[in-house]
């Protein structure tokens, strides 16, 4: 029996030797046989043997079966030998190597089952005559692509502001192609995809968390991806659906605070300084849903009325946010076209929501000079105008002041329109509206801005739709709204 050590070509040959029955003028010789090992004809010993086969690279997927093709015309009685390096596998039919892996098949070629990663690299066929002529094949073995990521678990954490690598090892043969990806998103970077063995993220935010992907592929076998998650540490931060809440007595209203925090944050609701307490028989109910934290007031009170805070903490940081609950007016919205119908007329027209009636309408307006850039929010208290009751001129940039009597409504939404007249043509106005209920007055527009038309360009009667240069901040409430032919 063979060790399981390589045998080395020497080796071999003297092993060879037993197996000779014929030995002439210093050559190795055995029993005259031909590339499949039967006896060869007397006449084909004669003639100089060749390899009919000749070498290749084989390139195969582990796992798989690879032959290695040894053909030889006019063997005679040489022996054949296959070996790697120096450890020789088969001496002419004898199985050398104690690799049950291999074996010979359809004569001396070399079969290779279940081939590993070490099987790759030369063998060579070689034929024992006086000149010691091989035949070398090359084999490299394809693996499919195999990624390690560091930490194994694929958990990442950072803190908010803070750089971090995201790195995955990829392995095979060939070497495969990494390709980077976020899950149901974009890589901080806006791209889709990036090609790389790492990505790093500095300045990190909560909008950078989320699940990276790393895909490797060669070409050999499916890709494969591996997920790695990034959690970023950051104190609370707090967005509020509405500033601005309208509501009425007897009615419900909801005030919202959208919280973000990792490690998730603890929510409290104030009205003014004081902590409001749940309470199932309370009218006011606590409600969170995902990031989405409702504060509901049932049965809205006077009491109700005034400023809330929700607050976020956490172990980093604490965040808070503001909110006005009111029973004031709301913004009044425009509902005129931006071009007047007539050079010297134009109608403005506007809806305004308030849940008790309407005491008071304020309208200023002005013609805004061309070098006129002001524009903006303003306050009552802000305005610098004088009465307009049956003045005919309207030139400079002064405010003129019209206070109107509301018309009664029965429902939460109040119609209302002027008819500004003795307006110059061609030229550019500003408007702002301003209402007032029993709670007090409700917050000024923004300049509503219109134009009225040249000198004999009179428009027919349309109608139109417009609220250009107007911010709607209307409570999104469960109203009874009735549309007015004006």
């Amino acid at each position: 029996m063979f060790s399981n050590m390589q045998i080395s070509v020497g080796k071999v040959l003297i092993v060879a030797v037993f197996l000779c029955t014929g030995c002439g003028r210093g050559v190795l010789s055995s029993p005259a046989h031909n590339n499949r090992g039967q006896p060869a004809s007397v006449i084909g010993a004669t003639q100089a043997p060749k390899f009919t086969s000749r070498g290749q690279t084989y390139r195969v997927v582990i796992g798989d079966t690879l032959v290695l093709p040894c053909e030889v015309e006019n063997m005679g009685s040489y022996v054949l030998l296959w070996r790697r390096g120096t450890a020789v596998l088969t001496a002419s039919t004898l199985m050398v190597t104690r690799d049950s892996r291999f074996r010979l098949v359809d004569g001396y070629n070399l079969e290779i089952s279940d081939v590993m990663p070490q099987d790759a690299g030369d063998y060579v066929c070689q034929l024992a005559d006086q000149e010691n002529r091989d035949q070398i094949h090359t084999v490299e073995i394809l693996v499919p692509p195999s990624i390690r990521t560091s930490p194994s678990n694929g958990q990442l954490t950072v803190r908010k502001g803070g750089t971090i690598t995201l790195e995955c090892k990829a392995s095979g043969n060939p070497v495969p192609t990494i390709i980077w990806s976020k899950k149901e998103s974009s890589l901080p970077s806006g791209e889709k995809s990036l090609e790389g063995f790492s990505i790093t993220l500095e300045k990190v935010d909560r909008h950078q968390a989320g699940v990276y992907q790393c895909t490797a592929t060669n070409g050999v076998g499916d890709p494969v991806t591996v997920d790695m998650t990034l959690e970023v540490l950051y104190p609370p931060e707090i967005e509020v659906e509405r500033s601005w809440v309208h509501s009425g007595e007897g009615y419900e209203a909801q005030l919202v605070c959208i919280v973000h925090g990792e490690p998730a944050p603890d929510m409290s609701w104030y009205q003014d300084t004081f902590l409001i307490e749940p309470s199932v028989s309370d009218r006011r109910l606590m409600e969170t849903r995902g990031n989405k934290h409702t504060l509901t007031i049932k049965n809205v009170q006077s009491t109700d009325f005034g400023n809330y805070s929700c607050v976020a903490d956490n172990n980093l940081g604490r965040a808070k946010k503001y909110m006005e609950l009111s029973g004031k007016p709301s913004l009044a919205e425009f509902k005129s076209a931006p071009m007047s119908r007539t050079k010297d007329t134009y109608n403005l027209t506007w809806q305004i929501e308030s849940y008790p009636p309407l005491l008071k309408v304020r309208l200023l307006y002005r013609k805004v000079r061309a070098n006129d850039t002001y524009s903006g929010k303003r306050k009552a208290t802000d305005f610098q105008y004088r009465r307009h009751n049956n003045m005919q001129q309207h030139g400079g940039s002064a405010w003129h002041d019209q206070e109107l009597l509301p018309p009664k409504s029965e429902t939460f939404t109040h119609m209302m329109s002027y008819s500004i007249s003795n307006l110059e043509p061609s030229s550019t106005y500003a408007a702002v509206v301003q209402a007032m209920n029993k709670y007090g007055w409700g917050a000024a527009t923004e300049d509503f801005y219109f134009d009225t038309r040249s000198q004999g360009k009179d428009s027919p009667l349309r109608t139109f739709t417009s609220t250009r240069g107007v911010k709607n901040t209307r409570t999104k409430s469960n109203l009874l709204k009735t549309w007015h032919l004006l």
